[in-house]
């Protein structure tokens, strides 16, 4: 039996980047269940289950427009730093959560710090990037 448009899914997999570098993986977390159409999952990982059988394993590359897109230059801003955490010694590269107003937490990357504000990237860590995967197919739900 094939994965479909609909089913749910478990899966194994590994992430990396063109050099090589693994930048996620199941191994640690257990078997990622989602279902497939259901935009939990980029793209490309998405499309890639489809038709596949239980047990099979296979590797896909996943393009910056299928994954999480190309880095957008709206979602850098300078803020001033007396808007940051009074506890907090900003420092170009560091990562900080964001909540929005609906309470999710999203991760900025801080990339310029001067006399009075920084800049911050809210861009996905992952957006321009090529990612390869090696998925295996454990279940189909």
């Amino acid at each position: 039996m094939a994965v479909k448009q609909g089913d749910t899914v478990k899966v194994e997999y590994t992430g990396t980047f063109d050099n090589g570098e693994m930048f996620d993986s199941s191994e640690d977390k257990g078997p990622l269940q989602f279902k497939v159409g259901g935009h939990e999952v980029i793209k490309g990982f998405d499309n890639a289950v489809v038709d596949m059988e239980v047990n099979q394993e296979k590797s896909i590359t996943v393009e910056p427009k299928d994954g999480y897109g190309e880095p957008r230059e709206e979602l850098k801003h300078k803020v001033p730093k007396d808007k940051i955490p009074a506890d907090v010694t900003p420092q170009v590269g560091q990562t900080l959560g964001l909540q929005d107003p609906q309470g999710r937490v999203f991760p900025i990357k801080i990339i310029t710090v001067d006399a009075d504000s920084i800049t911050i990237d809210a861009n996905h860590p992952l957006a321009g990037k090529t990612l390869h995967f090696k998925i295996k197919l454990l279940e189909i739900l």
